[in-house]
């Protein structure tokens, strides 16, 4: 049984299901285990554990009653939240991302800050989600 794993509500679900599909298997180990990208659900496992799915918005938002609810703030604003790989390679994973369809947001850099030996690189999916490739 998955006692944790991400859902991530996306809009856009043919090219999020594109760039996921494409991006997972060789940075996580993790397989399609349900689902295409004509949606509204598709699911990675590694291991038979979870490690990432999608879900239409629209689909959750009317499963919720919640249709009526704007999608998207107002205005600019910080993240809320993003999606951490551990990878083995930092530089690697980014130019794989970026090859599928991410926006480069800080290239593969070196963060002592944040622990020994850690670098990171930030890159926003299909729907604008920071995702965050870290490697220590």
């Amino acid at each position: 049984m998955d006692a944790l794993y991400p859902r991530l509500l996306v809009t856009r679900f043919p090219d999020c299901f594109r760039f996921y599909a494409a991006v997972l298997p060789p940075l996580t180990g993790a397989r399609l285990a349900k689902g295409g990208p004509d949606g509204p659900y598709a699911n990675w496992d590694r291991d038979d554990e979870a490690v990432l799915s999608l879900f239409d918005r629209a689909a959750m938002a009317a499963a919720l009653g919640t249709t009526a609810l704007p999608a998207e703030p107002a205005g600019p604003a910080q993240a809320t939240g993003l999606l951490v790989l551990r990878v083995a390679d930092v530089d690697a994973s980014f130019t794989l991302c970026t090859t599928h369809g991410a926006t480069p947001v800080t290239t593969p850099t070196a963060r002592p800050e944040w622990g020994p030996h850690l670098r990171s690189a930030h890159v926003r999916d299909p729907e604008g989600r920071l995702i965050e490739l870290q490697s220590y």
